[in-house]
């Protein structure tokens, strides 16, 4: 049994009741890789942190619905992901991670598997920037497909990048809250930057990796969270990160939960990050 098996099923329960249908719109899976080797090129080589473990993770939440994403330890093999929703097709979605070799079929094939978008790293400590003509190939294969693309970016990245992420033709999502320095305020020009781009029609924002930006009980989040939801209430999501890579302090994902609380006003915002939102972005049945 693994750890993180093992701390789904031994760990609390949060106080705060989700909503029924409530989706974690960020989490991942990792191996087992005995049978989901983990890349070569890996910049970390996580704990296995198999379906099992989200799916116990998930009870003990009380969440139903899930979107997972390809971690750049599993690379461009989609496999462990696919093979989780394949277990939960009606309640998982995928983001995947391609490069210049998945053809049209390549593509239908994730599809058919409940993938909707494909994610990008821009992250330093993970490689940094990727090839952008590969980023624009990529990005001209999924036009058509109702896909978004989702960037993973380091704070200081956000105002360099802004040009070409508002010239993308594609919805896109941006994780963990751009990854912000909180030390530097919510006027900050990387925050105020990512706040004009969550108002465009096409962004989507995650409002999750309060564990990244903040200590526990993550007050130094909240304000850049709550700004963020403002701004863009429709198309805001929210996650846990699960089993949170690369972190070294332990987290226990109730805290994240009870945190929406503290990230919302009444019943209805919460529905709408929690339920709507990611039902309208990746087709979960009403």
């Amino acid at each position: 049994m693994t750890s993180a098996l093992t701390a789904s099923e031994t760990r609390r329960k949060p106080d705060f009741i989700l909503p029924a249908g409530a989706c974690d719109a960020h989490c991942h899976v990792f191996g087992p890789g005995a049978v989901f080797p983990y890349a070569p090129g890996r910049s970390y080589t996580p704990e296995d942190a198999p379906k099992e473990a989200l799916a116990a993770l998930h009870d003990r939440l009380g969440i139903e619905r899930a979107v997972i994403v390809q971690a750049s330890c599993h690379g461009t093999d989609n496999r462990a992901m696919l093979d989780a929703i394949a277990w939960r097709p009606d309640r998982y979605r995928g983001v995947a991670i391609v490069d210049d070799s998945f053809d049209d079929q390549a593509f239908q094939r994730l599809d058919d598997g409940g993938v909707r978008g494909v994610r990008f790293n821009f992250v330093r400590h993970l490689g940094g920037a990727p090839d952008m003509d590969v980023f624009n190939r990529v990005i001209d294969r999924i036009k058509g497909r109702g896909w978004h693309v989702v960037l993973h970016l380091d704070g200081a990245d956000i105002v360099p990048l802004s040009e070409m992420i508002r010239s993308l033709p594609v919805p896109f999502v941006i994780d963990h809250m751009g990854r912000v320095d909180t030390s530097l305020g919510t006027e900050q020009p990387a925050f105020q930057a990512l706040l004009e781009l969550v108002k465009r029609e096409n962004c989507w924002i995650k409002v999750c990796g309060s564990e990244r930006i903040s200590r526990f009980p993550f007050d130094a989040a909240v304000p850049f969270a709550r700004a963020l939801i403002e701004a863009s209430p429709d198309r805001t999501l929210w996650g846990t990160d699960f089993p949170h890579p690369n972190l070294k302090e332990p987290v226990d994902e109730a805290d994240l939960v009870d945190l929406v609380v503290r990230l919302t006003d009444g019943e209805g915002a919460r529905r709408r990050l929690l339920v709507d939102n990611p039902a309208r972005l990746y087709g979960f049945a009403a």
